[in-house]
């Protein structure tokens, strides 16, 4: 009677779960060179990325960077952004890119944007708060990751960014990425799509700016650029638009090589340090 006793008080006592911490991605580092400089390039387990190193520290000592999207999709970024590229490199900047294939701002490529933050900040030491830059449909992929990270971001520069995937590239194929029906993306625009999606950006006071022309017949400039910044600035956040008059999605000089996005990255980077 007493040994069933005791065992009845044995098997009730409730047993002790230990988490294990989830095991650190193996990670593999080769080097290359872009845009002129030095650059490491990651694999972190399955997510894909580099870092281009600066040409000269930043005065302060500090690792401000630049995260370009979209990157890896049909060569991007281009020698196009040399101009830019080369200016924040001597500014101490690093430049990084993310592989998340033709995503449009998917909740996987999300996730795989936030292993790679993760990664870079943590072992790599760069600034806990990011230079976003978008370009056309970059901008699918950083408003939606931002929305979700405001804390972690300096600013926003976009060059044409797709603002509204109802315009581009459209619900079916933009649901294609996603892994879901059109019906099913429909039903969840808010949850989804970034012109939907930016109290978060405005309550954190993130600063944003957009370079878009006015005859842009790929990323239309009112239904993308010009209704994103509307309401970004009804909600009270900082948002510029300049127009490019005449001008659509081209890659000239007035996107690529403009003093205002360049000191719009430097300030906004100097500003998050403090």
């Amino acid at each position: 009677m007493k040994a069933a006793f005791i065992a009845t008080i044995i098997l009730n006592i409730p047993l002790l779960t230990i988490s294990k911490a989830a095991p650190e991605p193996h990670v593999s580092v080769t080097e290359s060179t872009r845009h002129g400089s030095k650059s490491l390039e990651l694999q972190i387990g399955d997510v894909k990325g580099f870092i281009i190193q600066p040409t000269a520290p930043a005065a302060d000592g500090s690792k401000p960077w630049l995260w370009y999207a979209p990157s890896y999709w049909r060569g991007c970024p281009g020698k196009r952004m040399d101009w830019l590229f080369s200016r924040l490199l001597k500014n101490g900047f690093h430049i990084c890119g993310t592989d998340v294939g033709d995503s449009f701002g998917s909740p996987q490529s999300r996730e795989t944007y936030s292993k790679f933050y993760q990664h870079v900040v943590r072992k790599h030491g760069l600034s806990p708060k990011v230079c976003l830059l978008p370009q056309s449909r970059g901008g699918l992929m950083w408003y939606n990751w931002a929305v979700e990270n405001p804390e972690k971001v300096a600013c926003i520069g976009g060059i044409y960014p797709v603002c509204d995937f109802t315009s581009y590239p459209g619900i079916d194929a933009t649901a294609k990425a996603y892994g879901i029906s059109g019906e099913e993306l429909t039903a969840k625009n808010k949850e989804h799509n970034p012109i939907e999606r930016l109290a978060p950006l405005a309550k954190a006071g993130v600063p944003v700016l957009h370079l878009h022309g006015d005859n842009d017949k790929v990323v239309p400039l009112e239904k993308n650029s010009g209704e994103l910044i509307k309401r970004y600035r009804i909600l009270g956040g900082p948002g510029e638009l300049e127009v490019i008059p005449g001008k659509g999605h081209a890659e000239i000089a007035e996107f690529f090589e403009s003093d205002k996005l360049l000191e719009f990255f430097i300030n906004h980077a100097k500003a998050a340090r403090k």
